[in-house]
């Protein structure tokens, strides 16, 4: 009885005390609230930054993070009022908060500093809590600098289409060797395997959910250069200690969040621009994109801002290594390199051995490549070719001299040097007898007579083209063209390089049949095949293709016809600025209306500036001729 009868005493002595201390919290609250609220925090760029808030149309604001666990408030999404008052208040509170479950100050750390620094907190007044986990974190990463990351086009999977944007977080007292450990922040969509067609609809229409991530930098290397064969082009920006650190938190708080993933705008590039925008806010960087986001058009934003780009390096892909040390063997030692990856017995005959000590080691090396990158592209066969890279490693190491340094120059400019992805051409031209002018304007990306530099070459990807016409003899404005996708990938192929080449193409044009003059022809047309590269003038890739072809339109019988058949052409480099392409194809039509259909297309282009260009084309369709010129801008 006497230790319950003390113990209530305690209590009710140190009650007061408790309370006394609440009280002194609710009205530092208070205090803070009212400063915050003086100061219109809510307003600010930097908080509407940190929620990653939007103007809405008709006014207000919503944030485009749609995790409902990235709000402390309920209203926080819509409103940045209420969600910094809440802010505030789990600021004074031990509860644990977002996906993390970590005090507030912890799971939104970068808030935290933000309102600390604005409203000069007290910290006798407020109690700042140690956030291990960061701190532990943050050392694991040890920035010093932080590199943009552009992985090049990939066109056998659509979301790389366009490249690939994130960030390299460089660590103190790293070299250029050990560069490849650092950690890297990724953002991406969290697609299931196998996603199958849904893929396409959910990527466009913000069907997943994507996440920020940090991940080790040799992994999305070997992603990337290794497994895609895709170049890597490096961008180190110039930011000091403290803009890192101030993106570094609110890298860390995105943990409790993701957002609805947009294949065309709020995509990687999109959201990595919104984290450089943290580290220094006087960085209007996503501002710029409205409808949609290709990551080429970031990097050349980037070098818009005087002195944000501090260097830039280039890690070439597997196959470019390959292709460019090849091209350098001798044409008297090429039998050699043939029989070494044939043969790796061939290293210890005596021909192969009375080789310069030199050239001996690089047909070694450039074999070695060739088996390691077989190894990694053909998994029936990796066993052997690692069998047969251990040969081939076992006699380079009888050679005690360290390899001289090979230089790999990349197939095309860097990315920023190529012209802006937005399309609009004026032209004039003679149809059937008839005079037109037209007006077309491309919302994507790049075609094959486009110039070429900072572009993947041999690819052709075109989203969203509209072409306007006026016909002279019958005064007439229509719709001459609407491209929806045209996407064209030339794979040259060789000894040691077998990649298909194919197309897909989804539209409107106008055609002329024998019941109808100019038609509206809705069409559909795939092809695989294959590409040879040859070196008669300057560069040319022939190609030819199976394809399956589709047409739905009023001039038919039936209203539409499907069928097939075959096309072949070349795509030529005459000099830096000029270029030509010629094809040829039948196809013949077995349902609907049956028909034939022999078409000729040959073109050419001038460049006389980085974002203009000249191009004359004349076309063949069964009854219909047409020759035009235009001149392209590139916007």
């Amino acid at each position: 009885m006497v230790k319950y009868f003390f113990l209530l005493c305690v209590l009710l002595s140190v009650s007061p005390l408790l309370a006394t201390a609440e009280d002194l919290s609710a009205s530092y609250l208070q205090e803070l609230l009212e400063i915050a609220n003086k100061k219109k925090l809510h307003q600010h760029r930097y908080w509407h930054l940190l929620l990653h808030y939007r103007k809405n149309f008709l006014g207000g604001f919503t944030s485009e993070v749609d995790d409902p666990e990235f709000f402390l408030s309920a209203e926080g999404k819509n409103s940045p009022k209420a969600e910094l008052v809440a802010t505030l208040e789990k600021n004074f509170s031990d509860e644990l908060v977002g996906r993390s479950q970590q005090v507030a100050q912890c799971a939104f750390i970068a808030r935290f500093h933000w309102l600390r620094h604005q409203l000069q907190i007290d910290k006798t007044r407020l109690h700042i809590q140690h956030c291990e986990r960061f701190e532990h974190w943050l050392n694991e990463l040890n920035p010093a600098s932080i590199t943009l990351i552009f992985p090049s086009a990939f066109m056998n999977n659509p979301v790389s289409m366009f490249g690939h944007s994130f960030l390299r977080i460089d660590q103190r007292g790293q070299t250029e060797h050990t560069r490849i450990l650092a950690y890297t922040v990724n953002y991406a969509a969290n697609v299931p395997p196998n996603a199958g067609i849904e893929f396409a609809f959910n990527g466009i229409f913000g069907g997943y959910n994507g996440f920020f991530s940090t991940i080790p930098y040799y992994v999305k290397v070997q992603e990337y250069r290794d497994i895609e064969n895709r170049d890597i082009w490096e961008y180190r920006l110039n930011f000091s200690t403290e803009q890192i650190h101030q993106m570094l938190m609110h890298t860390w708080e995105m943990g409790n969040a993701y957002f609805d993933y947009y294949f065309f705008k709020e995509n990687c590039a999109y959201h990595i621009l919104s984290l450089l925008e943290i580290a220094n806010p006087r960085l209007h960087l996503t501002d710029k994109f409205h409808f949609w986001t290709i990551p080429a058009d970031t990097i050349r934003l980037l070098f818009q801002n005087d002195g944000l780009i501090a260097d830039m390096s280039y890690r070439p892909a597997g196959s470019t290594k390959l292709k460019r040390k090849r091209a350098a063997v001798r044409r008297t030692d090429q039998s050699f390199l043939d029989q070494l990856t044939t043969d790796p017995s061939l290293a210890h005959q005596t021909d192969f051995l009375q080789l310069p000590q030199a050239r001996q080691i690089f047909l070694l090396d450039l074999a070695s490549d060739y088996f390691r990158y077989k190894s990694r592209m053909d998994k029936t066969l990796a066993e052997q070719y690692k069998i047969d890279n251990k040969s081939i490693l076992l006699s380079r190491s009888k050679i005690q001299v360290p390899s001289s340094p090979f230089s790999i120059t990349p197939f095309t400019l860097s990315p920023e040097q190529g012209h802006e992805t937005a399309r609009m051409g004026v032209g004039t031209g003679w149809r059937n007898d008839e005079i037109f002018e037209q007006i077309s304007v491309r919302a994507a990306y790049h075609d094959l007579l486009d110039p070429s530099p900072g572009y993947t070459p041999d690819s052709q990807i075109e989203l969203g083209t509209l072409t306007l016409r006026h016909y002279h003899r019958r005064n007439q404005f229509r719709i001459e063209q609407l491209t929806v996708v045209n996407v064209l990938s030339l794979s040259p192929i060789d000894s040691w390089f077998h990649g298909p080449s194919w197309k897909v193409q989804f539209g409107m044009n106008t055609i002329k049949t024998r019941s109808c003059d100019l038609c509206s022809n809705g069409h559909f047309n795939v092809g695989v095949g294959g590409a040879l590269e040859t070196h008669l003038i300057q560069r040319e890739v022939f190609f030819l293709m199976g394809e399956t072809d589709a047409n739905v339109s009023g001039a038919y019988d039936e209203n539409h016809r499907v069928g097939g058949g075959l096309s072949g052409g070349v795509v030529a480099n005459l000099t830096n600025k000029w270029k030509w392409q010629a094809s040829v194809g039948y196809l013949g039509y077995l349902f609907g209306d049956r028909s034939d259909d022999v078409n000729i297309s040959v073109g050419q282009r001038w460049t006389f500036a980085k974002n203009f260009a000249f191009r004359t084309t004349y076309t063949h369709h069964d009854r219909d001729n047409e020759i035009l010129a235009v001149i392209h801008g590139y916007f």
